[in-house]
């Protein structure tokens, strides 16, 4: 089964950041008290960062901040400008024109607030062999305005769409936002709300254990989770007396209590989707668990992770947006992500050439 595409089918809520990616050797992690595949928020000893990577590094600037990633990708794969659309909030700056730029170009509708009390976002990306650490500084991101959201205009978008993505990052932002998105989707004003679905990204494992409140807010009303083994075993630590097996983890997850009361058929239970890397996807779907393998890429052909997670979403979103069956958007979702690890930063070129195996 089908949909007929168009335009602000999707939208999605999250943090434009303009990523400044290198590659490093351990030392400078060290150096700024980083992870490798972690993800953190900038403290005031990070500031520095930035300015070293781009003076003494071969750093690149790619349009970047992972929802913005997913949409990217998403409409990559579609081919049909303008299906997704995207809020967020950039400076008055040459990083807010090249986000503005890159978001355009890749066919996603970007509609940001703008502000002149804070630069644009951006993210210290530290490649060290085929792992990243990520350390955003959110600045114009964190600026973002619920109530610029409730705008008629942007209302009126709001009306126009049948999903909505949100990560866990962007609690950081404006949880307000969210919150209106999920009273939104679950509105009873008109017949489409039965179609509305909200997703969600884990995004790190920050989110569960510094906004374990706001999580557990949300929850009920998020129709498919997506999270890593990272950001699940935080959950499990979290919320589940430290339990430590993702299996065990997604299982209670997807049985955590969903609004089913306005969800379609087509989903009658939570999904929870969680990657591992180039181990199996897990499918959690009410009390069923489903593995999908994945072909693991020769070393040779890594280039780094940055935006494998992101990407994986995109290549799922956009499968799932034309009601394919969740088999073809995680296979989607799957292909996506070893094409984008294959470059550096979350890029890609040319036609997709995925293929669904049924």
């Amino acid at each position: 089964m089908t949909t007929e595409l168009r335009d602000n089918l999707i939208i999605g809520l999250g943090n434009p950041l303009l990523d400044i990616s290198a590659v490093v050797d351990g030392e400078l992690l060290k150096k700024y008290d980083l992870k490798p595949n972690d993800a953190i928020l900038a403290e005031e000893k990070h500031m520095p960062l930035y300015k070293e990577l781009v003076d003494k590094y071969k750093a690149e600037y790619i349009a970047g901040g992972s929802v913005q990633n997913s949409l990217r990708v998403a409409q990559w794969v579609i081919r049909r400008p303008g299906v997704a659309l995207f809020f967020g909030c950039i400076g008055n700056d040459d990083y807010g024109r090249i986000l503005d730029e890159r978001a355009t170009a890749s066919g996603v509708n970007a509609q940001y607030q703008r502000t002149t009390k804070q630069p644009s976002g951006t993210c210290a990306v530290l490649i060290t062999g085929t792992q990243r650490s990520l350390c955003a500084n959110l600045a114009a991101a964190n600026e973002f305005s619920c109530e610029e959201l409730k705008a008629d205009r942007n209302v009126a978008y709001l009306k126009q769409a049948e999903y909505f993505y949100v990560s866990g990052f962007f609690f950081t932002a404006s949880f307000e936002s969210v919150q209106f998105v999920e009273t939104f989707t679950r509105a009873a004003e008109d017949n489409s709300q039965s179609k509305r679905l909200l997703l969600m990204n884990l995004s790190a494992p920050f989110v569960p254990m510094f906004y374990k409140e706001n999580l557990r807010e949300v929850m009920p009303s998020i129709d498919v989770l997506f999270g890593n083994e990272t950001e699940a075993r935080a959950v499990g630590d979290v919320f589940f007396d430290g339990d430590t097996d993702l299996k065990s983890i997604g299982l209670k997850l997807a049985g955590w209590t969903h609004n089913t009361s306005k969800a379609p058929s087509r989903l009658p239970n939570r999904l929870v989707i969680i990657t591992q890397g180039s181990e199996p996807v897990l499918l959690f779907d009410g009390t069923s668990i489903r593995e999908f393998p994945v072909q693991k890429l020769p070393t040779e052909e890594i280039v780094d992770t940055n935006g494998a997670g992101d990407a994986f979403v995109g290549g799922f979103l956009a499968q799932f947006v034309q009601k394919r069956s969740i088999d073809t958007c995680i296979e989607c979702g799957i292909w996506t992500a070893r094409e984008i690890i294959k470059r550096s930063g979350c890029t890609f070129e040319g036609e997709p050439t995925f293929q669904p195996s049924h």
